[in-house]
C-alpha cells in the first residue's frame, strides 16, 4: 500500500467488527485501528485523513474521544460508526457524517470515499456538508412536529440556508468575472491535463 494512500482509523471496541471493517477498506486505504477511545487518540496524527469512532465504549466514549480530536485541532473527517440512535445532541457535536449499525460494506466504503472528497473542500463547504448530513439524519428519524418544535434544530436550517446563500454567491461571483468554464480548464491545466 502506498504511503500516498488516505489513511483511515477505526476506533471500535469490538474486535471482530473493528477488523471486519479493516478489511473492507485495506484494498483502498492505509488502515489503523484502534480498540478503545484511548488508544485512538494515541494512534492519532496529522496522517489520518479519516476517523470511523464508535460513539459507546468502555474507556472513553466516542463523544470524549471526538471533542478530545476536535480540541487537537486535528483536520480529519469523522464518522460515527454506532448503534446509538440519533438525537438533537448530535448537532452540537463536531463529527461529518453518522452511520447507525449494522452497517453494510457498501455503506462504509461509500462514507469514507464521501469524506476523503470532502477534505479537499474549504471550511465552508464542510461545514456545510455535516451540517446537512445532520439535517438529513435527523429528518429520518424525527417527526416534522418534533423538528419545527425543536430550536437546535431551526438554528441548524438557519445556518445552512446561510452557508447555501454565501455559497451560492461566491458561485455568481466567480461565474461574473471569469466564467465557471475557465476555473475548471484553469483546474486541469494546473494537474497538468489538456482541455482540448
Amino acid at each position: 500500500m502506498s504511503a500516498d494512500q488516505p489513511l483511515v482509523l477505526i476506533v471500535e471496541d469490538e474486535p471482530d467488527l473493528a477488523d471486519l471493517y479493516a478489511t473492507w477498506l485495506r484494498d483502498d486505504y492505509r488502515v489503523r485501528v484502534a480498540y478503545g477511545g484511548r488508544e485512538a487518540l494515541d494512534k492519532l496524527d496529522d496522517e489520518v485523513n479519516v476517523v470511523l469512532l464508535d460513539r459507546r465504549m468502555p474507556d472513553l466514549s466516542g463523544d470524549e474521544a471526538l471533542a478530545e480530536i476536535r480540541n487537537r485541532g486535528f483536520e480529519c473527517r469523522v464518522a460515527m460508526v454506532t448503534a446509538v440512535e440519533p438525537d438533537f445532541d448530535i448537532i452540537a457535536m463536531g463529527f461529518d457524517d453518522y452511520l447507525v449499525k449494522p452497517v453494510s460494506r457498501e455503506s462504509l466504503t461509500e462514507t469514507v470515499s464521501n469524506l476523503i472528497l470532502r477534505n479537499t473542500y474549504d471550511a465552508g463547504v464542510q461545514e456545510l456538508f455535516s451540517l446537512a448530513s445532520k439535517k438529513a439524519l435527523l429528518e429520518a428519524e424525527k417527526d416534522v412536529t418534533t423538528l419545527e418544535d425543536n430550536e437546535e434544530y431551526n438554528t441548524l436550517n438557519t445556518r445552512l440556508s446561510e452557508l447555501r446563500k454565501k455559497l451560492d454567491e461566491t458561485l455568481n461571483q466567480l461565474d461574473e468575472t471569469r466564467g465557471i468554464s475557465a476555473v475548471y480548464r484553469d483546474i486541469g491545466n494546473a494537474a497538468g491535463t489538456d482541455d482540448n
